[in-house]
C-alpha cells in the first residue's frame, strides 16, 4: 500500500499506465472511477481499474472483463 491511500485507481491504454490516483476512502475512489470512465472511457484501448491495495482485490474494472 502506498502512503497516499488504500484505494488505487489506474488508467491504462494498451499495455501502459497513463494515470494513477490513490484515495483513503472507498467512496471517493469509486466516485473518481465513475468520472474517469466518463472522461477517458472513449480513449483507444482504455482500461480503468480500482484496486483495494490493502488486500489486493479488484473492486471494479472498465470495461468489465466478464
Amino acid at each position: 500500500m502506498t502512503s497516499s491511500g488504500r484505494y488505487h485507481l489506474l488508467l491504462g491504454s494498451g499495455d501502459r499506465p497513463v494515470q494513477h490516483g490513490w484515495w483513503g476512502r472507498e467512496e471517493t475512489a469509486r466516485h473518481k472511477f465513475r468520472r474517469w470512465v466518463g472522461e477517458y472511457g472513449s480513449m483507444p484501448g482504455a482500461r480503468i481499474i480500482l484496486t483495494d491495495e490493502e488486500n489486493g482485490d479488484v473492486l471494479v474494472a472498465w470495461p468489465d472483463p466478464r
